[in-house]
């Protein structure tokens, strides 16, 4: 059976649930997910060619890494052309652009560093959002970076924070779109510390410093992001999710959760409705860990549903900013991308065909039985032949297709680089 056959009898068996599958398409494809940069090159970068630092890492040495803005570039596109709906391009400040061989350190980042990622995004229709990288540096003194005892560390930190805020209004301007800038630091001590206030104190002020020059609220969304635990930090870490969320709901600025930064038994779809209650706009780094933060591909899998659930069920999707996080070394990159960027895609498609407001009706007039009834016969609605639809009318490969193209890639590509 066709594509659109298939589609067709499922929209006639999800109109009997009460879903409009035509409308839940039509919201699909413009609710915008940023894609990382940082998968294709195993989150190097441009700026350095020391190794990654700073309580991250990548394992595996899959063949085929992109090592200059041009390859990655291309990596991107090839990406693009195997991924539906509107996408946004996610970058990290170690990605600038040097024109020339004249290098710039961190503390004085320009936009014309991003000139070329602006012209990029453009010529593709799509935003950036950006992230300063306080890690992978040599002013990274001991993993500590804005919450450091050492003020010369701390005021090279704040200029690049400060730099990035620039940097993310130009980016804005250039391309139409608001840009997300997320801030997190790596910040922490390896054993127990002896005194947790006083590095919290600093990175308070840093921050304040950092927020203290002028740019448009409008165009630039600073987020701040937390994390429980990094490597050779195991003990404690300076920015705790009590305190980004404090941070940000006394400053005005949004908090960012990355599902991968909390404890293994906290989940960040639990969290959204309490943070929309307070928050005007949240932001989210979709990710899988595995036993910790392992930053494993995005699957399709429950938790990722939850969060999207959540994001619409909520009518948020004006609200939450969605951006992807991982990277994974051990496969093949352009693989990981199109996988991760194609699951929350479907997770966003599963929450919108789920007749949210009528399960919602049942909770409060207390059928609980029938509500569980419900969620558990929708899971084997024809999800997939809605989904197999989007992507043909999107022109984007149905199915399994698209693997194709990658190994067609791979070989042709990938091989080449040695």
């Amino acid at each position: 059976m066709h594509v659109k056959e298939r589609y067709e009898d499922a929209k006639k068996r999800y109109e009997k649930a009460g879903v409009d599958t035509d409308k839940a398409l039509e919201i699909l494809k413009e609710i915008p997910v940023s894609m990382h940069c940082w998968q294709g090159d195993d989150v190097i970068g441009f700026d350095h060619d020391g190794p990654l630092t700073g309580g991250i890492q990548t394992t595996g040495n899959y063949p085929g890494r992109a090592r200059t803005p041009e390859e990655l570039m291309k990596d991107m596109d090839k990406v693009f052309s195997l991924v539906p709906g509107k996408t946004k391009l996610n970058l990290h400040a170690s990605y600038a652009i040097f024109e020339d061989g004249v290098h710039a350190d961190r503390d004085q980042l320009k936009p014309e560093h991003f000139a070329r990622w602006a012209a990029f995004a453009k010529e593709r229709g799509m935003g950036i959002d950006f992230n300063p990288t306080f890690f992978s540096h040599d002013m990274v003194k001991d993993n500590l970076t804005l919450s450091s005892p050492d003020k010369e560390v701390r005021d090279f930190w704040i200029r690049h924070g400060q730099a990035c805020i620039r940097i993310s209004e130009y980016l804005a301007n250039e391309t139409g779109q608001p840009c997300v800038m997320n801030i997190w630091i790596p910040d922490g001590y390896k054993d127990i510390p002896a005194d947790r206030l006083t590095p919290r104190a600093r990175f308070k002020d840093s921050l304040d410093q950092i927020l203290s020059i002028p740019y448009d609220k409008e165009k630039v969304l600073v987020c701040l992001e937390s994390k429980v635990f990094g490597i050779g930090m195991e003990s404690y870490t300076v920015g705790s999710s009590e305190f980004t969320i404090n941070y940000a709901a006394s400053r005005g600025i949004l908090p960012l959760m990355d599902n991968g930064h909390y404890h293994p038994t906290e989940v960040v779809s639990d969290k959204i409705s309490a943070m929309l209650l307070f928050f005007d706009k949240i932001a989210l780094h979709v990710t899988r860990p595995v036993r910790w933060d392992s930053d494993h591909v995005v699957l399709f899998d429950d938790e990722t549903r939850e969060i999207a659930k959540e994001i619409v069920r909520n009518k948020a999707l004006d609200r939450v900013m969605i951006g992807l996080d991982f990277f994974d070394a051990s496969i093949n990159r352009i693989a990981a991308w199109t996988v991760g960027m194609r699951s929350f895609r479907k997770a966003l498609l599963y929450a919108l065909l789920t007749p949210n407001e009528k399960l919602a009706g049942l909770q409060e007039e207390g059928h609980l039985t029938e509500v569980m009834m419900i969620q558990e016969e929708m899971k084997t609605y024809p999800f997939g032949d809605v989904w197999d639809y989007f992507c043909e009318t999107e022109g984007k490969p149905v199915g399994e297709d698209w693997y194709e193209a990658v190994k067609t890639y791979e070989d042709q590509v990938f091989s080449a680089r040695k």
